[in-house]
């Protein structure tokens, strides 16, 4: 696998890690909108460290069971898939500001703001399944690619999240006055879709190769 092949691929993940709008992203916005643009990215950058974190401990847990992602690779893009299904669902169908404080956040520090982020997403641990789904979607881990590959796989992860937040918080911050809860509910169905979509792709593609390795 090319270097550059591994950061796109690490950059894509790194995104549809990011966008679904659960507690963080509420965060996020919230202070975004409360103290300013800088102060909803620093809780981003809180969530993007928590997110590479769990990608990394989710590339080595893959990495060093080499024998048996070599020997059922084909099962794992599978089950990637399907676990993806399920996770884009429920982003579909979820509310991203149910139980949303209505209260405004007391002044803190850009410290302070980047800390709760990043605690508030590394409670979150199911995170690794989804990693272990866009990892075997996207053959991100493989036997064959050297660790220092993959490092570049996870920059790749860092840059695609990092860029989410930096992203999102300047059109929020921008669109403050038409940005209501009904955007953000709009803009989970996307991302639930996209991910949807790229899973029943990934399982088609895989019972196709099945099938003309065994032709």
């Amino acid at each position: 696998m090319q270097m550059w092949e591994l950061i796109t691929k690490g950059f894509i993940i790194g995104i549809l890690v990011s966008a679904p709008m659960g507690p963080v992203g509420m965060l996020c916005i919230q202070r975004t909108l409360a103290k300013g643009r800088w102060h909803g990215f620093i809780s981003g950058l809180g969530a993007a460290f928590s997110d590479v974190i769990y990608a990394t401990i989710t590339g080595l847990f893959m990495g060093l069971a080499v024998n048996f992602v070599e020997a059922h690779l084909k099962a794992l893009e599978l089950f990637g898939c399907v676990v993806l299904a399920i996770f884009g669902y429920y982003i579909f169908r979820s509310n991203p500001v149910k139980g949303l404080q209505k209260k405004r956040e007391g002044k803190s520090s850009y410290l302070q703001d980047f800390v709760t982020a990043f605690l508030l997403t590394l409670s979150n641990v199911l995170i690794i399944l989804l990693y272990i789904g866009l990892f075997a979607r996207f053959t991100f881990v493989l036997p064959t690619v050297p660790s220092w590959k993959v490092l570049n796989g996870l920059a790749g992860i860092a840059t695609g999240t990092v860029l989410w937040w930096f992203i999102i918080t300047y059109i929020v911050s921008k669109m403050r006055r038409w940005f209501n809860i009904r955007s953000i509910r709009v803009l989970n169905q996307i991302v639930g879709i996209v991910i949807i979509v790229l899973s029943i792709a990934g399982i088609f593609f895989s019972r196709f190769v099945a099938e003309g390795g065994n032709g």
